[in-house]
């Protein structure tokens, strides 16, 4: 039985919700993929999985019974997402920037799809550690990075002065 129109508007509510909450920690951040990629990424997923579920309803075919496998469709979805996350990935400098970012993206497409077959609980808990990782251990790797640096600095001196 397909999903009804309401449960539909809470799910793509709630989709809006859990990826404006990770989109604004990116945006806070000033990365390339912010409020609104992340807040669509979400919602894409979660469209798709809702259309998965109610899409027999507006097909007109002719046979009892239509089988979908929702395995095909998340499959699409990670190959999809995988590609728009590595658009934000690039070098430069000797460095590689846009992997946490790329991570974001793939992580809250995840989101949305269990968004959009009602798996509120894992939809939750994702969001959460997603934020979790992004926000709170990010500011500790920034720390520990700074510290680092400070420390190549100061040996750096020590053998300058010798």
């Amino acid at each position: 039985m397909p999903i009804d129109n309401w449960t539909m508007i809470i799910r793509v509510v709630g989709a809006l919700i859990m990826g404006g909450l990770v989109g604004f920690e990116r945006e806070q951040e000033q990365k390339p993929a912010g409020l609104r990629t992340i807040m669509l990424v979400t919602l894409g997923s979660t469209l798709l999985l809702i259309l998965a579920q109610r899409g027999t309803v507006f097909l007109d075919l002719s046979v009892d019974m239509v089988s979908m496998d929702p395995t095909r469709i998340l499959g699409s979805l990670v190959q999809g997402v995988g590609f728009l996350g590595a658009g934000t990935i690039f070098f430069h400098r000797h460095t590689v920037h846009g992997l946490t970012t790329a991570a974001a993206i793939w992580t809250m497409a995840v989101v949305g799809a269990a968004i959009g077959v009602g798996d509120w609980g894992l939809a939750i808990v994702g969001t959460i550690a997603a934020y979790f990782i992004l926000r709170i251990l990010g500011k500790i790797t920034h720390r520990i990075e700074e510290a680092h640096k400070n420390h190549e600095l100061q040996k750096e001196r020590k053998d300058k002065s010798k």
